[in-house]
Parts: C-alpha cells; sequence; structure tokens
C-alpha cells in the first residue's frame, strides 16, 4: 500500500493555539441563551443572506419535529455514520472508542478503540465515514488527532469478533494535517464520485488556509487509497479548495454539489457552496466581502448563533447542527444560493449540536455535544435524536 505523501507539508503549530482556544474559537463557550421557542419564520437575528435570490424551490418555511431519542449517555460524540440496513457507527472524540447503535432499540455495542489518538482540546477521535466498497471490504475509515498530526485511517470492522475486538489495526491512509489544541477540522465524507473528503482547520496558525503548500485549512479530496483525486485543481496535491478556518460539515445536494460549514473567529459563521480550487478568504477576509480573489458565502451567522459543525441534505435544504448557537439550522437552496433566510430550530431545547447525517427521505439523525468541556450536559447527555424534517 502506498502511503500518502503528505506529510511533507508540514507546518509549526503556533505556540499561542491554547490561548485561542478560550479567546478565538467560534465553537468555544457555554452559551444557554437559547430560548427553546421555534422560530416564526423569516430572517432570524444576526443572520444573513449575501445576494440571496428567490425562486420556486422550497418553500421559506420548514418544520422539524424529534422522533425519539435513539441513545443516550454518550460520551464526547463527534462522528456518526448510518450502516447499510440499520445500526449507526458514532466515534467518541476523548475516548478514541467506537461503538455500534441499533438503531430500533438503542443498543450499543462497543467495537474497539482506535490505538493512537491523541485528544486534548478540541482534537481526538473525529469523523468517521464507511468505505464506498463497504459491502465487500468492511472498512471503516476515520479522522484522528495523534501526537504528531491529524490524519485519516481506515479499519476493518469484524461483528462477529467478540466486543471490543472488532476494529482491525488501522491503516495510514493519509497524514501530515497541522494540529492544535483548536481548529482541527475532522469532518470525512466520501462524495458522489467515489472520492474521499475531509475538512481540515488551520489549527491556530492562521497563515497556512492561504499556503496551498499546507494541509491546513482547507478541504482535501483523495482517492480512497489517500491519493490526490483525478481533477483535482493543483496538480498533484490533495488540495480541493482553501482559505478555510475551520471546516466541520461537508454535504452534497440533489445535484452532487458540495457545501462546507465552516467556523468565523469574531464575526461570522460561514456556509460555503465549493468550487475546486476556491478561495474563501480566511485569514484575510471572514464572511462576506468585495474582494474578487475570494468567494462569498451562501449565508453567514454571528458567531453567538451558530458554531456550525455537522451539515447534512434533506426536504430539498441543507440543515447545519451549531454548537454554541444550539440549534438546528435550515438553508433552503435555489441552485447554489439560499432561496430563503435560514431558519432555526430546537434553539436552546438539547444544548449543544454537533453533527447532522440524513437518514433517508425526510429524516435526519443528530448529535449533542454537551459532554466536550463547553456545555452543560443534563442527566441524559450526550444523545442522539431521530428528527424529521421540512
Amino acid at each position: 500500500m502506498r502511503r500518502r505523501r503528505a506529510d511533507r507539508a508540514t507546518a509549526a503549530v503556533s505556540a499561542v493555539a491554547a490561548l485561542l482556544l478560550a479567546a478565538g474559537c467560534s465553537a468555544g463557550g457555554g452559551d444557554t441563551s437559547g430560548t427553546g421557542t421555534p422560530p416564526s419564520g423569516g430572517a432570524s437575528p444576526g443572520v444573513s443572506v449575501p445576494g440571496r435570490q428567490s425562486g420556486p424551490t422550497p418553500p421559506a418555511k420548514g418544520s422539524v419535529r424529534v422522533l425519539r431519542t435513539v441513545a443516550d449517555h454518550l460520551r464526547t460524540p463527534w462522528g456518526l455514520a448510518p450502516l447499510p440496513g440499520g445500526g449507526l457507527l458514532v466515534s467518541s472524540r476523548d475516548d478514541g472508542t467506537v461503538i455500534r447503535i441499533d438503531g430500533k432499540t438503542g443498543r450499543r455495542t462497543e467495537l474497539g478503540r482506535v490505538p493512537g489518538v491523541a485528544a486534548a482540546g478540541e482534537g481526538g477521535l473525529l469523523g468517521i465515514a464507511l468505505s464506498p466498497g463497504y459491502a465487500s471490504d468492511r472498512m471503516v475509515y476515520a479522522y484522528l488527532t495523534t501526537d504528531s498530526d491529524n490524519r485519516i485511517v481506515r479499519m476493518r470492522y469484524d461483528p462477529d469478533k467478540p466486543p471490543g475486538e472488532q476494529l482491525g489495526a488501522p491503516d495510514t491512509v493519509f497524514k501530515g494535517i497541522p494540529k492544535g489544541m483548536i481548529h482541527n477540522g475532522g469532518r470525512i465524507a466520501f462524495g458522489p464520485d467515489g472520492m474521499l473528503y475531509a475538512g481540515t482547520g488551520e489549527s491556530g496558525a492562521r497563515g497556512l488556509a492561504q499556503d496551498r503548500t499546507s494541509l491546513g485549512g482547507k478541504i482535501l479530496r483523495m482517492t480512497p487509497d489517500g491519493e490526490p483525486a483525478p481533477g483535482n485543481p493543483f496538480g498533484d496535491s490533495a488540495v480541493y479548495s482553501l482559505g478555510h478556518r475551520n471546516v466541520q460539515g461537508l454535504a452534497w445536494d440533489g445535484e452532487q454539489r458540495l457545501f462546507a460549514a465552516e467556523f468565523g473567529q469574531d464575526t461570522w459563521d460561514e456556509l460555503n457552496a465549493i468550487a475546486p480550487g476556491g478561495n474563501y478568504g480566511w485569514p484575510v477576509v471572514e464572511g462576506t466581502a468585495s474582494d474578487p480573489r475570494f468567494r462569498n458565502p451562501l449565508a453567514q451567522w454571528h458567531t453567538d448563533a451558530a458554531s456550525p459543525s455537522g451539515l447534512a441534505w434533506a426536504a430539498g435544504s441543507l440543515w447545519t447542527a451549531g454548537l454554541r448557537g444550539q440549534r438546528l439550522w435550515r438553508v433552503p437552496l435555489d441552485g447554489v444560493k439560499a432561496s430563503a433566510p435560514p431558519q432555526a430550530f430546537l434553539q436552546g431545547a438539547y444544548g449543544r449540536l454537533r453533527t447532522v447525517v440524513a437518514a433517508g427521505g425526510d429524516r435526519l439523525w443528530l448529535t449533542t455535544s454537551n459532554t466536550d468541556g463547553r456545555g452543560r450536559p443534563s442527566g441524559s447527555d450526550d444523545r442522539i435524536l431521530e428528527v424529521e424534517v421540512s
């Protein structure tokens, strides 16, 4: 197996990263100002839709109904991957474990602990995804923080082995992504093209986001074996887009167009339509700007209203989970533009929301993130919810 040469793109992590953990990250804070009252529709405070267009696309007002709690008492859940035929795989950021949740009964089974995980700050065992050939190869991909970097590994899942021993030894697919106490990115997903996409952060070292030779502050696109994907914009490089601060949400709409959710610093969180080779401005600009070098977001939020982590497509809209904002945002689309202002749901009702994944049709899986050191966990946190949306 060839190893990705991405470790050539090393970068020194800024010594001030630990300070920024407390002062400069929109995912921070224990904001509990949510009212739990569903919005009445229309523009929400602290929300902007740059250049929005009206059009005969999804209705301006949607709905969200929580159907049930699938599982509770989870510890720092981060990644979530639905299994064919039912069941969910869930990664624990701090414990470094992967568990299987029975989608009907909530019964959980520990697959095993991923070796080499160095959980600290915002790092640990983060996103997970199933191989496009999962039916035959049973491979589970994971994005994790080690003592030296962030990397992507894959492991064979064997449900016939005893609990705790069902994950095979990790095979490193891609390494050399800068790590820090903050801004480790972490979301991975296989696209409609069968390629593996990863959202990375600039690890607190802002300049990495504009450095095309660095893997920090990027969206990466690679083959399942970790090689630069054919057609990437910068030749023999996994870099697909740049100028990102901390990407933790990736999703494709019904036309197979890629979108990403990104944490801002002090002013604007962003939802972006991703173009190959696109530059999204950080740290030169944050949110909408008039600089033609950079692509503007299709929607943006003040950082206390969102801190968007997970992103999913369902019922004709994008849905993003807010950490500090403690709400689920709906963004109806007209092509690659928002057709109406973002609409908030579940505000304050479940605390911090981390990951949202399409569950088929009008359903979503939604995880809370109140045990991550920044929330105020209830007696049943953390939870996975099944919600119905329109």
